[in-house]
């Protein structure tokens, strides 16, 4: 493909932000990629406008990553899905002729003294709606002494054309659609035309084992065969293609078997793009009801919720759900609970439904719960809580410790959805959930083979404990 010239590569874009304006340093000696978000060397629109940039001055790229062992609420089962994902990342980076250098430390400590250390002219990073995310790009912007743009990588259509939060999904629905079309394309592969000169500066061996030993983190445990990582993204990929798209819009809220993609943690850590998805399953020539339907999941329903994050500062505390629902969980606060339940008992699925201690083992043992019960899930640790509040607090907690693509606006959206009315309607009124939408024990179990899927999570726990 044709090289892009400088002044359009800078030109105004909805994908990129210019955190610091300017074009590159003319006497800096290359341009740093800061991965972060975007944990891939593939389809990845932040890499390619820093080796566009670096192609155009005539520089060569370095991509750098700050690995810290203190990210908020990260477990160890999350640190090893993160490490095994940078293997194949720097094999990919490699193969563009951008060597990647991993640090130990926060990012925004990490990143400038980096680019101070190799003589940046330009730093290109990628975009993260979350709070930790949001404070490092600041924190980094504010002590690079050169531009530093960031992209929008991790979405099919980008945040900045939906400038307020959207109400509900019928809202940005037909925004999307309008736009869709313009930005679902395939992602250019472009290599460096410049290779960075010697060995590249010090940095850990990107290895897991030895990432792990040095991290030294701790927390709950690594899920034995749920891999991180670019390769096995597209093998979960090709799996969904050949053998779910078919029947998804039937059965993708049916949990046994799974019929989703199974690849939210890896969309979470970046491992592969929403757009390659998008693609693949448009060219897969699947049913259209099947595709309208993991379309509206995949970007609708995701970019609500990365809507919802980067626009609602209060989006992780029932303080970001609508006024409406405050109202009404206000007004039924004092309502008779059937069973309280403490947090430790929840942690350890020690209820009286059997429907939901499936639910939150699953999650315990494999890191992953099927979306449909995530919304039961949340909505009955409303019911057996003291305060709407408290089982907002609770259900974040559980999800981002135990989830393997916890921490992700999805999670977030889920649970203010099911607690707090977020993004939906009143409902008929109802004790302790007021007009917030109630899901049943009865009603829920008879939408799918529940004592199937029961007795596939014991045969998992009982499996785990031989």
């Amino acid at each position: 493909m044709p090289e892009a010239s400088l002044e359009r590569l800078l030109a105004p874009h909805p994908r990129v932000r210019a955190a610091r304006v300017g074009a590159p340093a003319p006497g800096g000696s290359c341009v740093v990629y800061w991965m972060q978000r975007a944990q891939r060397g593939v389809d990845n629109p932040a890499l390619n406008m820093a080796i566009a940039v670096a192609n155009a001055v005539g520089k060569p790229v370095i991509a750098v990553f700050g690995l810290t062992a203190d990210y908020p609420g990260a477990q160890r089962r999350h640190y090893r899905f993160l490490v095994e994902g940078l293997v194949d990342a720097a094999e990919d980076l490699e193969r563009r002729g951008v060597p990647l250098v991993v640090r130990l430390g926060a990012a925004d400590e990490v990143v400038p003294a980096f680019a101070e250390e190799v003589d940046a002219a330009f730093v290109v990073g990628d975009e993260n709606p979350v709070r930790v995310g949001r404070r490092w790009r600041e924190a980094v912007a504010e002590s690079l002494k050169v531009p530093f743009h960031l992209v929008d990588a991790d979405v099919v259509v980008p945040t900045s054309l939906f400038p307020k939060e959207e109400y509900a999904a019928r809202t940005l629905r037909p925004k999307i659609t309008r736009v869709r079309d313009e930005f679902l394309k395939p992602i250019p592969e472009i290599k460096a035309r410049h290779a960075w000169a010697g060995k590249p500066p010090g940095g850990e061996e990107i290895e897991p084992d030895a990432l792990m030993k040095k991290l030294r983190v701790g927390g709950v445990a690594e899920v034995p065969g749920y891999v991180g990582g670019t390769r096995e993204a597209m093998k979960r990929l090709k799996r969904f293609l050949d053998e779910r798209l078919g029947r998804y819009a039937e059965d993708r809220n049916e949990p046994t078997p799974y019929c989703t993609t199974e690849l939210s943690a890896h969309l979470h850590f970046g491992h592969i793009s929403p757009t390659t998805i998008a693609l693949a399953a448009i060219q897969a020539d699947g049913p259209r009801e099947s595709l309208d339907s993991l379309l509206e999941e995949l970007i609708v329903r995701r970019e609500l919720a990365i809507n919802f994050v980067a626009r609602n500062p209060d989006y992780d505390s029932l303080a970001g759900c609508p006024d409406w629902a405050h109202k009404t969980l206000a007004k039924h606060a004092d309502d008779p609970r059937p069973v309280l339940y403490t947090s430790d008992q929840l942690e350890r699925a020690e209820t009286h439904d059997p429907l939901w201690n499936a639910s939150q083992k699953e999650m315990t043992l494999t890191g992953r719960m099927h979306n449909y019960l995530r919304m039961y899930w949340a909505k009955k640790i409303l019911e057996w809580s003291p305060s709407a509040e408290q089982a907002f607090t609770v259900a974040i907690e559980l999800n981002d410790r135990y989830e393997m693509d916890g921490r992700d606006p999805n999670g977030y959206t889920g649970v203010a959805w099911a607690v707090g009315g977020k993004h939906d309607r009143p409902w008929p009124e109802r004790p302790i959930f007021g007009t917030v939408r109630f899901m049943s024990y009865e009603s829920t179990r008879k939408k799918f083979d529940s004592a199937a899927y029961i007795k596939r999570v014991e045969a998992i726990e009982k499996g785990r404990m031989q």
